[in-house]
């Protein structure tokens, strides 16, 4: 990101981009075009394309004519056609390519109802604009809570102010048709402006909004992808993906449009496959295929008294028995035609320098002051053994005279 609002601020701290997406650079905003014609003139006599294409919220772009031949150029903020009023958005691409760009999406270019361009903005248009927007985000609050008030299924999943203030267009999404006459008058006397509702689809919305899909990476449909194509479960078959729906299910909650990526590949390599549902009539019994490895061009059969032991067969081994099946002739057993697959040694990985252990950080240290420890503990042994030994009374060793009783004698 090249523009100053996304720099960080004093202390390091992170300050963020917050020209809710008006960025002036035009250089982290989705689906841009890079004008690789800007440093060529155009020849003699010629005069430049008189459409432009502007951005406004969340990479919506529409194009407009330069009725006015204003001198325009990327990041220019300009006063557009609407309907009432004006709106206020950021020129992203001008000259030559935006006649490729209008072709790409069909508009005609020579059509009188292609809106036009005011002026460049002045900076009263760009307060008004910037004030709205930070009214968005507290107003989205409040539209769904009275929503929910009125128990309506939908989401109202983004706010979009026109540039003058004077319009709100409410995006929303829902399952079915919804009767929201009696929620547009409260957002007109709550809101004290003119209310537009515009229903998306889902993957309309997780376009709009963006987000990371499973992969970690942006979204295909917020930053690359611009048509929707349908996702039909029949492709996770082909490619031999489990059905789990929380597996295949992108933000938007429908199937991930990836699953079209790879399809063709799928579909020309299964082209040389036998059916999947092909039956091979054996003297053991019928067999039916259990499992497929495109990749390797193999195929798994179980007869059908015994669905726990498969047979891995070649798909030139099938094709051979099914034509002879076509002819009436049933071969012997699976066993004959089933080759073995041998696993694969696992590859243990050694490290010459010896650092594969991830917890070697975790051994505790040793304690530099052990050794002083010990020679302390051993002089204060000493000193207590020396201390005992003076405090000793010395022993008496003269011999004892033992005296005899007089009457005795």
């Amino acid at each position: 990101m090249a523009c100053g609002s996304c720099s960080t601020s004093d202390g390091s701290a992170p300050k963020g981009c917050k020209n809710n997406g008006t960025c002036g650079t035009d250089s982290c905003n989705k689906l841009t075009v890079f004008d690789w014609l800007s440093n060529m003139s155009l020849p003699n006599g010629e005069t430049p394309f008189d459409c432009v294409e502007v951005r406004f919220k969340n990479g919506r772009k529409e194009f407009y004519r330069n009725t006015e031949k204003l001198t325009l150029s990327i990041g220019d903020v300009v006063a557009t056609e609407a309907s009432p009023g004006h709106d206020v958005g950021i020129v992203t691409l001008t000259g030559e390519l935006v006649k490729i760009q209008m072709k790409k999406k069909g508009v005609n270019h020579t059509s009188n109802e292609i809106p036009k361009i005011y002026r460049k903005a002045s900076q009263r248009d760009i307060d008004i604009w910037s004030d709205s927007r930070d009214k968005e985000e507290p107003m989205k609050v409040k539209a769904r809570e009275l929503a929910i008030a009125h128990k309506l299924e939908m989401k109202i999943s983004d706010i979009e102010f026109q540039g003058d203030g004077s319009k709100v267009t409410f995006y929303y999404t829902a399952n079915d048709r919804v009767d929201f006459r009696l929620l547009i008058k409260d957002y007109a006397r709550e809101f004290s402006t003119r209310i537009e509702m515009k229903q998306v689809g889902f993957r309309q919305e997780a376009s709009r909004l963006g987000g990371i899909g499973s992969c970690g990476r942006e979204l295909c449909c917020s930053t690359w992808l611009t048509d929707f194509r349908s996702v039909n479960t029949s492709a996770a078959r082909y490619q031999q993906l489990s059905l789990n729906p929380q597996k295949l299910a992108g933000q938007c909650g429908k199937l991930k449009c990836c699953l079209n990526y790879e399809l063709d590949t799928y579909m020309d390599a299964l082209k040389g496959f036998p059916d999947f549902e092909t039956k091979l009539k054996t003297e053991k019994g019928d067999a039916v295929c259990q499992k497929q490895d495109i990749f390797k061009g193999l195929m798994w059969f179980a007869y059908f008294d015994n669905f726990a032991n498969w047979h891995v067969l070649k798909i030139e081994q099938v094709k051979e028995i099914v034509a002879q099946n076509k002819q009436g002739i049933k071969v012997s057993s699976l066993e004959d035609f089933a080759i073995e697959i041998v696993a694969e040694p696992e590859k243990d990985f050694n490290n010459a320098m010896g650092q594969e252990s991830l917890t070697r950080f975790d051994q505790p240290r040793k304690s530099k002051n052990k050794n002083r420890n010990k020679n302390k503990a051993k002089t204060h042994n000493q000193n207590s053994e020396q201390n005992k030994g003076q405090n000793q009374k010395p022993q008496d060793k003269r011999p004892i005279i033992v005296k005899k009783n007089e009457n005795n004698k």
